[in-house]
């Protein structure tokens, strides 16, 4: 995947900050110029070489900030199988065990009442999954790594998988 985003400049991410620098949104370089252009938005941090059109040539940013607030509701961590796993740091959370292979057990089971909640649902591999089967883990004598939780919807949170190749974004995402 890195490989296709060097081959298109256009398709390269971009923090969008909201007027008083809360991070938003990540868009990609065409939509950031499309703002930037339009006047919507300004460039923070742009270092990134450049696009070159017949008439002009751009700097590819990196960061911008729009010229007006946008007022949204607090975001939240929707409940899917992907964001649990990053939850749980792709661990089973019966053995330990890291994989990128895990299912998704629930600690309470549904024919028991368990809901399909942030708190009820964890990370396991394939073995613990069948040796639990559908009881709790008390009763299958395997005791959680990690209680359940619902994530916090911070902005390094939301953001982090970016972090690697956009060292320079870190700062405007830490105590969001």
């Amino acid at each position: 995947m890195d490989q296709a985003l060097t081959l298109n400049p256009l398709a390269e991410p971009v923090l969008i900050l909201n007027a008083n620098f809360e991070p938003l949104h990540v868009s990609n370089t065409r939509r950031a110029l499309g703002l930037i252009l339009s006047g919507k938005a300004e460039v923070i941090i742009n270092g990134r070489g450049t696009i070159h059109t017949s008439h002009t040539t751009f700097g590819i940013p990196s960061i911008i900030r729009l010229s007006y607030m946008i007022k949204r509701p607090r975001p939240k961590i929707n409940l899917s199988k992907k964001e649990i796993l990053r939850r749980d740091h792709h661990t089973c959370q019966y053995c330990g065990k890291k994989s990128h292979d895990l299912t998704i057990d629930h600690v309470k089971p549904k024919h028991a009442g368990g809901a399909h909640s942030w708190v009820n649902v964890v990370a396991a591999c394939g073995p613990c999954n069948r040796k639990k089967g559908g009881r709790t883990p008390t009763q299958a004598h395997m005791p959680l790594v990690r209680k359940p939780f619902e994530p916090r919807p911070s902005a390094e949170y939301r953001f982090n998988r970016y972090l690697t190749r956009r060292e320079e974004w870190a700062q405007f995402l830490q105590g969001w």
